[in-house]
C-alpha cells in the first residue's frame, strides 16, 4: 500500500526485473544480470553510475528474484561496527552458502580502506554476496582486492525513450490519475531530469500536484512556470542570490540540465 505522501518515484518503483526500465546492456533479455538471475546465481558486484539510474532498485529486485535475505548499509553513516553486526546476524541465522544473504552498500566509495578490508573478509569467506553502489570510479575508490572479487557493471544516464517510459508509468499511478493530467509536451521535463529518473519523477509529480479542474494540461511552459515558482519558494528567506535564480531559469529554458537539476536533489 502506498499513499499520496509517498513520493511518486517510490510508488512506481519496479519490483520485478521485467518492470525495470533502462540499462538494457545489463538487464535486457540477453544481459548478464538477466542471465545470472535465470541461473539463480549472482556474483558479488558493484554498480557504478550517476544518481537516479536504478542502482538501489536493481539490488532490491535481484534480492527478491533470488529470494535472499537483504541487508542494506549506507557508507555515509555506517562503519565497521555496523558491518560486523550484520555479519554476526547472518552467521547466527546460517544465511550463507548457495542462498547467502545479499548486503547492499550504498555509496561504497565512502568506506575507508579499513572498512573495505572488513567487507572483503566477509566476501572472501562466502558469508555474503556484496552489491555495492557508487557514483565514483571503482578503480580509484575501491581497494583492488575487493574490486577483483566483484563484477563491475556500469549504469548509464537514462535515454530519452526510457524517460518517456517513466512518464507513461507515472500516468498509471492512481494518485496521478485522480488529477487526470494530459501531457502535451515533455521536452522541459526531459531537460530538467538530465537522465535521472528520480529527478524526472519529482519534477513531474510537482507539476501534477498543481493541476486543477480548470487546467489539467502539462506542457513545457507549464513545467517551466511551476519549477520557477517552487524555486522562488525555496528561496523565500532570500538566501539564494538573484543571479543564481536567473541562471537556473535560463538553464531550464536552454540546454544545461546539470545546472537545472542540482537543487531537485534536496526534495
Amino acid at each position: 500500500m502506498t499513499s499520496l505522501t509517498t513520493p511518486l518515484a517510490e510508488r512506481i518503483r519496479p519490483t520485478k526485473i521485467e518492470e525495470f526500465i533502462g540499462q538494457d546492456h545489463i538487464v535486457g533479455v540477453k544481459g548478464p544480470i538477466r542471465q545470472a538471475l535465470k541461473n539463480k546465481h549472482i556474483p558479488s558486484m558493484i554498480f557504478w553510475g550517476p544518481p537516479g539510474v536504478g542502482k538501489t532498485t536493481l539490488a532490491e529486485i535481484i534480492t527478491k528474484e533470488l529470494d535472499r535475505s537483504f541487508y542494506t548499509l549506507s557508507a555515509i553513516n555506517s562503519g565497521v561496527k555496523d558491518l560486523r553486526l550484520i555479519i554476526d546476524q547472518i552467521k547466527k541465522q546460517g544465511l550463507f552458502g548457495q542462498k547467502n544473504a545479499i548486503v547492499f552498500i550504498d555509496e561504497i566509495h565512502r568506506f575507508s580502506k579499513t572498512q573495505q578490508d572488513a567487507l572483503l573478509a566477509a566476501v572472501e569467506k562466502g558469508l555474503i554476496t556484496l552489491i555495492g553502489a557508487t557514483t565514483e570510479n571503482p578503480s580509484f575508490e575501491v581497494i583492488p582486492a575487493l574490486r577483483s572479487r566483484c563484477q563491475i557493471f556500469v549504469l548509464e544516464h537514462h535515454k530519452t525513450n526510457d524517460l518517456l517510459k517513466f512518464i507513461d508509468k507515472a500516468l498509471l499511478d492512481k494518485h496521478v490519475k485522480e488529477k487526470n493530467p494530459t501531457v502535451k509536451e515533455t521536452n522541459a521535463l526531459i531537460r530538467i531530469s538530465g537522465g535521472d529518473a528520480r529527478k524526472l519523477l519529482n519534477a513531474f509529480e510537482l507539476c501534477v500536484l498543481q493541476l486543477d479542474e480548470k487546467n489539467n494540461v502539462i506542457d513545457d511552459a507549464f513545467v517551466q512556470n511551476i519549477i520557477q515558482q517552487n524555486l522562488a519558494n525555496y528561496d523565500k528567506n532570500g538566501e539564494m542570490h538573484y543571479d543564481v535564480i536567473s541562471a537556473f531559469i535560463k538553464s531550464i529554458r536552454g540546454s544545461d540540465p546539470n545546472a537545472a537539476i542540482y537543487w531537485l536533489a534536496e526534495w
